[in-house]
């Protein structure tokens, strides 16, 4: 998240620096005195610890440290500005001022309390996730209720909850605290510090195939750069994407798209197919779907798209959906439930490449039609990957190619 270091209303007077090339045409748009704004574009060039602007006698003008920057603080600017307009919406009595002139007001103090708040369930709470006293937090909670005019923060039996136009503003200034995150990170690769991160929601099958041999790579080429991999839920991941907790989710993609602020990229598909052990009974039979339909199965919970195909499998045959299951999205859990007894699995034969390969699992001679799963990365809408983060996309991409069903 962004520093407390950084300032919105230095960000606001660094833009208006950039569009005029001027610090005395800037003051009247963020309404800071000329040394205010010197001073505030001084302090961003240390806490950033590059020079943003060359001093000529003709104006201000952008270095390519700047240059990489502006573009990141009009996106984050834009965000809190679309945030505001969007949380006054709600507001059950207009405020005096328009969006635009909130901006002014609304401080980072302010929208980092929101945040806390967003993610905890108390006050205390909130202030120990960001280091801050508790009657902080709620001050700075009411100073912005009064500004936008509107309640946030509503208190239930267990702590608190923040309400719709609460949640919209916290997503939004979520998200543009990470593009300054990023320009950050941009701007120590200028100066060949790559220091960077990226956190990556992982799905089972990647885990298993494409993204342990990108990470290797990629750490070859780049050993500084902390990547961070999350496990869980779709449904938890895609909502801490949503949320810039994550910066790309990999694995299997749903169609239709679930949300029109993600953006998916389909790597290649991976064929599904019925796993059990190498000496499993039915290994040596001839089987049919009745015989499968009594079968023992491993399965994902229900939702899941291997789970969809699963029980579409047997309902297309017009075949009872077999009652003696277990269900399970975990991977190790699988493979010991496999190997130690007569059940079976419907699974993505890339997930179990490792297991097959190594004959601790082999695949039933019966044909799952249609059923290849799309697998790939989702992303934020918007979202502008760093030069190194690119890279890692890049590697990915790569070696999505070398599993054999490239797209």
């Amino acid at each position: 998240m962004i520093e407390k270091a950084i300032n919105i209303r230095h960000l606001r007077a660094f833009l208006e620096v950039a569009r005029s090339q001027s610090i005395s045409k800037a003051k009247d748009k963020v309404y800071l005195s000329q040394p205010a704004i010197t001073q505030a574009l001084a302090k961003l060039e240390s806490h950033l610890d590059t020079q943003l602007f060359e001093r000529k006698s003709d104006g201000m003008f952008l270095t390519e440290s700047g240059d990489v920057f502006v573009v990141r603080v009009e996106r984050a600017i834009q965000l809190i500005h679309d945030g505001i307009r969007e949380t006054l919406r709600w507001a059950e009595r207009k405020p005096g001022m328009k969006s635009a002139q909130l901006l002014n007001l609304i401080t980072t103090t302010q929208l980092r309390a929101l945040i806390a708040l967003a993610s905890a369930r108390s006050f205390s709470e909130a202030g120990r996730r960001i280091g801050v006293p508790q009657s902080s937090i709620h001050r700075s909670a009411r100073e912005l209720e009064s500004l936008l005019g509107l309640e946030l923060v509503e208190k239930t039996s267990t702590g608190i909850n923040l309400n719709k136009s609460a949640l919209a503003l916290s997503r939004a200034t979520k998200l543009a605290f990470s593009e300054i995150d990023q320009a950050r990170d941009e701007l120590r690769s200028l100066a060949n510090q790559e220091s960077g991160q990226l956190i990556i929601g992982s799905m089972p099958l990647a885990r298993t195939s494409v993204l342990p041999k990108s990470i290797i790579e990629f750490g070859r080429q780049y050993p500084d750069f902390r990547i961070s991999v999350t496990d869980g839920p779709y449904s938890d991941l895609l909502y801490h994407l949503r949320n810039a907790n994550l910066d790309l989710l990999i694995g299997a993609l749903r169609f239709p798209v679930p949300s029109e602020d993600v953006n998916q990229e389909e790597f290649f598909s991976s064929e599904v197919v019925i796993v059990g052990r190498p000496h499993h009974p039915l290994m040596t039979q001839t089987i049919d779907m009745d015989i499968l339909a009594d079968a023992s199965w491993v399965v994902p919970h229900v939702g899941t798209p291997t789970r969809s195909i699963f029980d579409n499998f047997f309902l297309e045959a017009d075949k009872p959906i077999p009652h003696r299951l277990v269900e399970s999205g975990s991977q190790i859990l699988l493979r010991s439930l496999l190997e130690g007894s007569d059940r079976l699995t419907m699974v993505s034969a890339h997930q179990v490449q490792r297991e097959l390969e190594e004959g601790w699992l082999k695949v039933l001679p019966f044909a799952v039609s249609h059923s290849y799963r799309p697998i790939g990365i989702s992303m934020r809408k918007g979202w502008r990957p760093t030069k190194t983060q690119q890279a890692f996309i890049d590697i990915l991409r790569r070696n999505a190619r070398d599993v054999g069903y490239a797209v």
